[in-house]
């Protein structure tokens, strides 16, 4: 039973890198079963807040309570989708500006399906996942992100 499954750690330290994206496509590669893959990257941005400059966001999480969290995210997207493969990879501590903090791919043998459950993952992990950022400025003062 899909319960019974131990949850996946999703996070890496620090940001996610284009090789570990890359090596994840080519992976599927031999699965000649899949007709669509979609990937949904989350980078930092650099936002302008108060008349400061964003540089990098902190993440923290309590890893346990958070990847239990997303084993159910992932369930609910298996059941509600025909998917082949499913990976996500969410980045703890120091992500800066315009480095990838959210890695979500999706694989199955149409596009729609996969591209409906990406849409949907995305959707509830900022809904739902506890992980927290914290906004780090030019100068090294830091305030809590706001989950949008």
């Amino acid at each position: 039973m899909s319960t019974e499954k131990k949850p996946k750690n999703v996070f890496v330290q620090g940001p996610i890198t284009p090789e570990k994206i890359a090596t994840s496509i080519a992976h599927h590669q031999v699965k000649t079963n899949i007709g669509g893959h979609d990937i949904f990257l989350g980078q930092v941005r650099a936002d302008e807040i108060n008349g400061k400059t964003v540089k990098a966001i902190d993440y923290e999480a309590y890893e346990e309570m958070a990847n239990k969290k997303f084993h159910e995210i992932r369930e609910a997207a298996f059941e509600k989708f025909d998917l082949t493969c499913m990976h996500i990879y969410h980045s703890l501590g120091r992500v800066n500006a315009g480095e990838i903090c959210l890695f979500v791919f999706t694989s199955s043998a149409h596009r729609r399906e996969c591209m409906e459950a990406t849409r949907f993952l995305v959707e509830e992990i900022k809904a739902n996942a506890p992980i927290f950022g914290k906004e780090v400025f030019e100068d090294e003062t830091h305030v809590w992100k706001e989950n949008k």
